[in-house]
């Protein structure tokens, strides 16, 4: 049976006009006003924002989930919670781990596929790593980065069936140069990250084709007025989107200010990189092989070390950048919807409200919280308080 979404205030065009939404069969059948009801289920979204899907690129987990040890059931754990936070679709970051973990990532990520679903979608596989700055390394393993290996992404690459949809590596690893075009031929879309590269360099991973910064300003050497350094070059060049974890711990929200001013709407991304503490109370966590324990949600390495991913939900980033910047809905809407898209690759299916595309949507009140969420024109989550159909 199609679904009609009637009165809502839908995105379209990077603003929202008052209009109804017409679902069957998973994908947007169409958009309008007076569009036929007769064997429709009439869902009345009256004073509602409806907006694309959330799609979380980054994210290492939530909910009691570690992504290098879930299971294709815990996989499902996490897609469920994350829909309740405006989430539809996501992809998987594996940490830098050992080959045969990494592996073994991949084969519960491809029968998580075969399950039966409720909540968010799995889009594909983000690695963070291997090929990655010892001197920047974050919460990656040393003893597991390595130099370029062409082959191994390959065997990783055939054994996801090709759905590793984006990596990050460090310009300045010795082979990196060639590398990155060896990964594009892939189909993986290349950030730069964790990484204390020069200017030239960085420029040169860009035009050799990497086209995203991973967590931009973090785990990332800084611009200097004498050496713009990797983070000048990232936001300069408008073919570069730029990730931003809008916590208010990562970045300052004064940050997220300067890099919006500088990228615009159109080249930010907002992420997560949640572990498995996120949507849980403080306390001793895993990311990866490594300890991490969480105070005032704040995720620390347990060593007393740097930070070590984050506790944010998209929910939170969408009330945060709304806090941070002052600007209306409809100017950090993408950020959270088309960029990721268009970065990743599947804007032709997610990331906008449009005929033929799938029907991921996010139901959001007036104070733009999340009501309801549906994934392929499924509700997968109602707030208890929500007006019913």
């Amino acid at each position: 049976m199609a679904i009609l979404l009637k009165n809502g205030m839908v995105y379209q065009g990077r603003d929202f006009v008052r209009a109804d939404v017409r679902i069957k069969d998973g994908v947007i059948e169409c958009i309008g006003t007076d569009i036929e009801e007769k064997g429709a289920r009439i869902v009345d979204v009256s004073g509602r924002w409806l907006v694309p899907g959330f799609l979380d690129i980054h994210t290492h987990g939530a909910v009691g989930v570690d992504v290098n040890a879930a299971k294709a059931e815990d996989y499902e754990k996490i897609c469920r919670f994350h829909a309740s936070q405006g989430t539809t679709g996501w992809l998987c970051s594996v940490l830098t781990d050992t080959r045969e973990q990494t592996l073994w990532c991949i084969e519960e990520y491809k029968r998580w596929k075969s399950l039966e679903h409720k909540g968010s979608r799995l889009l594909g596989i983000h690695l963070e790593g291997p090929f990655l700055s010892p001197e920047y390394k974050g919460a990656m393993p040393e003893h597991l980065l390595q130099r370029p290996n062409v082959g191994l992404v390959q065997e990783y690459q055939e054994a996801a069936g090709g759905e590793i949809r984006y990596i990050t590596v460090s310009p300045e690893i010795e082979g990196m140069a060639d590398f990155i075009p060896e990964l594009c031929r892939l189909g993986i879309v290349v950030a730069i990250g964790h990484s204390g590269a020069d200017y030239e360099t960085a420029r040169q991973a860009i035009a050799n084709g990497a086209r995203g910064a991973t967590h931009t300003s973090n785990a990332m050497r800084l611009l200097h007025q004498h050496e713009p350094a990797i983070w000048g070059a990232v936001l300069e060049d408008d073919r570069v989107f730029c990730e931003m974890i809008c916590d208010g711990r990562h970045l300052h929200p004064g940050t997220v200010r300067l890099i919006l001013k500088t990228k615009g709407n159109s080249r930010a991304v907002a992420v997560t990189d949640s572990i498995m503490a996120a949507g849980l109370p403080d306390g001793n966590y895993k990311l990866g092989v490594n300890d991490v324990v969480v105070v005032d949600g704040d995720a620390r390495l347990a060593d007393g070390g740097s930070r070590a991913g984050s506790t944010l939900t998209t929910g939170k980033a969408l009330e945060n950048l709304l806090a941070f910047t002052g600007r209306p809905l409809e100017d950090i809407v993408p950020l959270l919807t088309e960029n990721p898209a268009r970065l990743t690759g599947v804007y032709d299916r997610v990331g906008s409200l449009e005929k033929g595309k799938d029907a991921d949507l996010v139901v959001l009140d007036e104070a733009y919280r999340i009501e309801a969420t549906y994934v392929k024109g499924e509700c997968c989550f109602q707030r208890e308080s929500a007006v019913k159909e």
